[in-house]
C-alpha cells in the first residue's frame, strides 16, 4: 500500500494491506535492522499516504473509513465514507439537464439554434468498464487538504476532500467514466484524475478543489502500443510545471502552455508499469523502478532554435509535442503558440531536435532513429519542410537515446545502455540511409553540444564535473575551457581567436568559463557581438563580447523591462 522513508531518523514506514503498519529502524551496519509492528487495522487497508509535511498518516480501510494518524501512530480523527457525503456537495444546478426549466421558443427545437450553454449529456457518474474499483490519495501541496479517490458502492466513483483536521470539505461532481488515478497539483488549484471514454479515448480530467470539473486534455497512445493504458497513474512534480502520466510501459511528461498540453518527453520503460516518484525539493528529478532496472533522471526545459549569425538568422524556433514538431521562422511569421507555421508528423514520439547552423536543415531524434528534414527559403521566407533521409539507430539495441547534435561530419546522438554513455555518430547529414558504427565510450559524460571551432563545427561533451571535452569520432581530448561544475545549458563559441563557454546552472548562475557573471540569470543567448540574458527582475540585459587584453566579456550593459 505505501512505503515512506523518512530520512531524518533513517526510518522507512510500510503499510501493508493486511492492516498492518510496519517500522524499519537503520541501526549500525554490521547489526541488523530493527523491524516493529506498531499497529494494526483489522479491518484491511485500501490506500495509504503520508502529508507532505510527514506529520500525518492518511489510512483509508476496507471498512470504507478514513483515519488521520499522528507521526507516533496515534489516532487523531475517524471518517467512514457513506452516501450521505453526497449531500455535501457544493455544486449550483440551474436544471440545464431538465426540459421543463429549459427556455422553449420559437425554433427551440432546431439543432442550430440550441442554446450552446445547455450540455447536450449530464454525466451520472457511470463507471468505467476497466475500473479496478482501487482508492487513491493524494494531498495538496501545503499539506492542508486531501483527496481520496474511491468507489461509492451502488452509486458512482467519487473525489472526497478533507481538511487537515478530517472535515469533509467537498465531493466531486458526477463524471462518467472516471477512474482511480489522482494527483493533486502542488499549487493547489487542479485536481487531476483519468476518464476513459472508450479503449482509444482516455482523458486526463481536473477538478477543482470544491469538486467542479475545470477543463481536460486527452492522453496519446501509440497505437502500437497494445495495452499500455491498462493501468495509468498521474503524479505531480513539486513545482506543478510537469505531470507525469505513468503508463504500463512508458512514463510521459506533460506541460501546459497557453491554454494547451504539450507532451515533451517519453521514456520507455518495458513491459511493466514502474513505480514512480519525483524528487520533493528539485522539481525535474524523478526516480522509476521497474522489476530489473532502475532510472534516475532530471528533465531539462531547453529552447530548439536555429542560427542568430546573420544572414541565417531566421528565428527558427522548434517545439515537441508528442509526434509533432511545431516549427516557425519567428523572423518571417510570428505566429502565437500552440499554433505554428509548419507542424511535421513523426513516426514515434520525439526526443531532440537539432537545427543546421546555416537553416538550411534540421535533425529530429525520436525512439527509432534520426530523421533529416531540408529547410529551404524563397524571396526571404522558410518554406515547408522536406524530409531528406529517415536513419534508423541499426545495432542500438537496448541503449536508450537521450539527446542530438551535430557536427561538420553528421550528427551525434547520445544514448544510455545501463551504466555505460555511449556516443554514436549517425551519418545522416548525406542522403544516405547508412548510420556509420563509431562510438564512443563516455561514462563521465552528461550532455553533448556543438560550437565552432578554426571556422568548422566541432562536437563537445561535458562531464559531470563541468570539464569540456572535444569529440571526434576516434578520439576525445580536454578543450582549454571548462565550468567549476555541471551547467545543463550551454553555448561555446570561438571570439578574437579565443573560446567562450557560456553556462547556466539551475539555480540561476551564470558562467563563462570557470568564472561566474551573475546570479539571478533565467535565460541567455550568445550572438556574434554580445552575451544577452535575462534575470529574476524581469530585465534583458546585454554584454559586449569584446574587451580588454585578458579580462572577461565586459558587463558594462544595458538594460530594458
Amino acid at each position: 500500500m505505501s512505503l515512506h522513508h523518512f530520512g531524518e531518523n533513517l526510518t522507512t514506514c510500510l503499510v501493508l494491506e493486511g492492516g498492518d503498519i510496519v517500522i524499519v529502524r537503520e541501526t549500525d551496519a554490521s547489526n541488523d535492522p530493527h523491524i516493529e509492528i506498531v499497529g494494526s487495522i483489522d479491518a484491511g487497508i485500501t490506500a495509504a499516504r503520508w502529508s507532505p509535511d510527514e506529520e500525518l498518516l492518511l489510512i483509508t480501510t476496507k471498512a470504507n473509513t478514513v483515519l488521520f494518524m499522528s507521526r507516533t501512530f496515534d489516532g487523531i480523527t475517524e471518517a467512514s465514507m457513506t452516501a450521505e457525503d453526497l449531500k455535501a456537495s457544493k455544486h449550483v444546478s440551474v436544471g440545464w439537464g431538465k426540459k421543463e426549466t429549459q427556455f422553449q421558443g420559437k425554433g427551440a427545437k432546431a439543432k442550430a439554434l440550441r442554446d450552446p450553454t445547455i450540455p447536450e449529456k449530464v454525466d451520472e457518474g457511470v463507471l468505467s468498464s476497466r475500473d479496478d474499483g482501487r482508492e487513491t490519495i493524494s494531498w495538496r501541496g501545503d499539506g492542508a487538504y486531501v483527496a481520496v479517490n474511491s468507489v461509492q458502492p451502488g452509486s458512482r466513483r467519487v473525489i472526497r476532500v478533507y481538511t487537515r483536521e478530517g472535515v469533509l470539505d467537498s465531493v466531486s461532481e458526477p463524471v462518467d467514466f472516471l477512474e482511480g488515478s489522482l494527483s493533486w497539483r502542488p499549487s493547489g488549484n487542479l485536481i487531476a484524475g483519468i476518464r476513459r471514454t472508450s479503449d482509444t479515448k482516455i482523458e486526463v480530467v481536473f477538478f477543482e478543489r470544491n469538486g467542479l470539473r475545470h477543463g481536460q486534455f486527452e492522453l496519446r497512445i501509440p497505437a502500437g502500443a497494445n495495452g499500455a493504458a491498462d493501468d495509468i497513474a498521474l503524479e505531480w512534480n513539486s513545482d506543478s510545471t510537469v505531470l507525469a502520466v505513468i503508463l504500463k510501459d512508458r512514463i510521459q511528461l506533460w506541460t501546459t502552455g497557453n491554454y494547451h498540453w504539450y507532451l515533451k518527453q517519453e521514456i520507455r520503460t518495458g513491459y511493466r508499469r514502474s513505480c514512480f516518484s519525483w524528487h520533493p525539493e528539485k522539481a525535474l528529478l524523478f526516480a522509476a523502478a521497474t522489476s530489473n532496472t532502475i532510472i534516475s533522471r532530471e528533465y531539462i526545459f531547453c529552447t530548439h532554435r536555429g542560427s542568430v549569425t546573420p544572414p541565417h538568422d531566421f528565428g527558427v524556433v522548434g517545439v515537441i509535442d508528442g509526434q509533432t514538431l511545431k516549427i516557425t521562422p519567428i523572423r518571417t511569421a510570428n505566429v502565437p503558440p500552440p499554433m505554428a507555421m509548419f507542424e511535421l508528423e513523426v513516426e514515434f514520439s520525439i526526443i531532440d531536435v537539432v537545427v543546421a547552423p546555416d537553416n538550411t536543415r534540421f535533425w529530429v531524434l525520436h525512439h527509432a532513429g534520426v530523421d533529416t528534414y531540408s529547410l529551404g527559403t524563397k524571396d526571404g521566407r522558410c518554406l515547408a519542410p522536406k524530409v531528406v533521409t529517415r536513419n534508423a539507430l541499426n545495432g542500438a539495441d537496448g541503449r536508450t537515446p537521450l539527446q542530438l547534435s551535430r557536427a561538420d561530419d553528421g550528427v551525434r546522438v547520445l544514448s544510455v545502455d545501463g551504466e555505460s554513455v555511449v556516443i554514436s555518430s549517425v551519418a545522416s547529414y548525406q542522403e544516405s540511409d547508412k548510420v556509420a558504427m563509431h562510438m564512443v565510450e563516455a561514462d563521465a559524460v552528461s550532455s553533448i553540444g556543438q560550437c565552432t571551432i578554426n571556422g568548422g563545427l566541432r562536437l563537445f561533451a561535458q562531464e559531470h564535473t563541468g570539464r569540456l571535452l572535444q569529440v571526434s569520432p576516434d578520439t576525445t581530448e580536454p578543450l582549454p575551457v571548462s565550468f567549476p561544475t555541471y551547467l545543463p545549458w550551454t553555448e561555446i563559441i570561438e571570439h578574437n581567436g579565443e573560446l567562450l563557454a557560456f553556462g547556466l546552472s539551475k539555480g540561476g548562475h551564470l558562467y563563462v568559463n570557470s568564472r561566474q557573471l551573475v546570479k539571478n540569470c533565467t535565460s541567455f543567448l550568445v550572438t556574434p557581438s554580445h552575451l544577452i540574458f535575462t534575470t529574476s527582475n524581469h530585465l534583458l540585459k546585454f554584454a559586449h563580447l569584446d574587451r580588454p587584453e585578458g579580462k572577461m566579456p565586459s558587463l558594462s550593459y544595458f538594460s530594458s523591462a
